[in-house]
């Protein structure tokens, strides 16, 4: 078993100290975004009824820039994102940074997912 971090417990807590206040419910499903060194994966989920409504990643069909881990890969994933809720006839999320900064990729995603249509 892998030995935790302080770093790791740190985002944990963050991760923990966000969720108490970000909640998604049918009518304003959570944007939850997962960040590693190497990918992002962004989620939309109803919480009230424990599903997920539209998914996107790095991790899939690859996106069409060079690379998995930059802010261009994430804008892409934030696009694609946002195009599949639209499709399922999501408008309004709340975001859920998971644990990160609103800083580099985890911002490129969001802003990606605003200028595609979803109101954050």
């Amino acid at each position: 078993m892998a030995k935790r971090t302080k770093t790791h417990e740190l985002k944990q807590r963050r991760h923990r100290r966000v969720r108490q206040k970000v909640v998604g419910t049918p009518e304003r499903p959570r944007l939850a975004v997962f960040r590693s060194n190497r990918h992002i994966v962004a989620q939309v989920i109803d919480d009230v009824a424990g599903t997920t409504l539209a998914s996107a990643s790095t991790l899939g069909a690859a996106p069409s820039s060079a690379g998995t881990g930059n802010t261009a890969a994430a804008a892409e994933v934030g696009r694609i994102v946002a195009e599949r809720a639209l499709a399922a006839g999501i408008t309004r999320v709340v975001f859920d940074r998971g644990g990160a900064r609103y800083h580099g990729r985890v911002a490129a995603l969001a802003a990606a997912a605003r200028e595609a249509g979803l109101e954050l």
